[in-house]
Parts: structure tokens; sequence; C-alpha cells
């Protein structure tokens, strides 16, 4: 599958990252060419986010492929006036409604405006989407690296971010949130790189493919 090549910016951070870090210069020798996923900021990206929470990328797959074809569920207003019953067959849990529909309902009050978000720095970015019910650091933070493209975001909630690191590091066991932001910290101020290095060497490790690859299958 052809995916964009990366942007100039991302392109300078990641040969300064793996000219200090020869563990992860080591990924793109063993699983080639960094992938740039990117997703279209605003509501639809973090409904992306609020699907994949805590389940495998087949199955957030899945329901996204699911949910996607509800006539308007990727539009704020659309999510909201469609039945709690569509959004359940589509597969979303009973929380998961509650929180799309609360991210739903902060697109059309305001609260929530992708132009804006655009505009802020991250962690005023990061704290003005965890303030919505069902939007944590973890989406925020994803939502960041993926949408808005910044380069020094680090998800350090994700598992397979802790499960790349500790394979990739030889670590005795995976590190838990706290320590992977720690560990992460070598990497500013380009982190998001970093961040997306471990995901291609995860992928390449396990054969699992990455969501967005699913969907677009």
């Amino acid at each position: 599958m052809d995916l964009p090549p990366l942007p100039a910016a991302a392109t300078a951070a990641l040969h300064r990252l793996i000219a200090q870090d020869a563990d992860l210069a080591g990924i793109l020798e063993r699983a080639g060419p960094l992938p740039w996923r990117s997703r279209a900021p605003g509501f639809a990206a973090l409904l992306h986010g609020i699907v994949a929470q805590m389940i495998s990328n087949q199955a957030a797959a899945a329901i996204w492929g699911r949910l996607s074809v509800l006539p308007g569920a990727l539009t704020p207003d659309g999510l909201l006036d469609l039945p709690e019953d569509a959004l359940r067959a589509a597969g979303l849990s009973r929380p998961k409604v509650a929180h799309a529909r609360a991210v739903a309902a902060a697109f059309v009050d305001g609260r929530l405006e992708a132009g804006r978000l655009a505009t802020l720095d991250d962690e005023t970015a990061i704290a003005t989407i965890s303030a919505v019910r069902g939007l944590g650091r973890w989406t925020a933070e994803v939502y960041l690296v993926f949408a808005l493209g910044r380069l020094d975001v680090f998800p350090a909630g994700d598992v397979a971010l802790a499960a790349a690191a500790a394979d990739l590091k030889r670590l005795p066991v995976r590190p838990n949130p706290r320590e992977l932001r720690e560990l992460a910290e070598t990497w500013r101020p380009a982190r998001a790189i970093a961040a997306r290095l471990l995901w291609h060497h995860w992928r390449h490790v396990t054969g699992r493919p990455a969501m967005d690859d699913l969907v677009r299958a």
C-alpha cells in the first residue's frame, strides 16, 4: 500500500533521531522506510480514536468499517441524529456511544474546533481535548500525532509502544506509562517520530497491520 512521503520537517527530525539512537536506526534497516500515516483533522479523527481505544487493530477496523457507512456518522450533527441502536449495531459499546456523542456535542457547541486545535501548543491542545468526556490523554496525543502531524508528542499510555520499546531496548518487562515517558525524554524534540518508529517496529515484529491499513484494504 502506497503512503505519502514524510514531510520535510519530519524527515529532518528522523535523520537527527536515528543518528543519536542506533536501536531506532536499526528499525529502518529491518522494517524498511517509515510510513507516514495521517488523518484529516476534526471530529472523525477523534471518533477514530474512541473506536480504537482498548481493542485490537483488527476489531477497531471492523467497527470503523461498519460505522463509517452509517449516514452522517462521521459528522457531529449526523452522529447525534443516529439512534443508539444503530451505533451499537456497528460495534460501539454503550460507553463508547456515550463518548462519541459527547465529542460530537463538543464540536457542535464549539468547545472543540479543528482549526483552533491546530493553533494551540501541544499541552494546551491535549488539555482541551482531554476535557471532553471519553477523550483521555492517549486519544488526545494520538490525535496530535496523526491529525496535526506534531513531532514531539509521545502517547506513553499506548500498549503497543510499551511492547515495542521493551523489545527494542531489551528491557526485562514492559515499561509502564511513567517509565515509557521517561525513556522517551531522550528522543526530544522528536518523540512523535520515535513513536512512529516504535509502531513500525512492532508491526514488523508481530506482523500485525495498522488499523488505518486495514480500513483502506
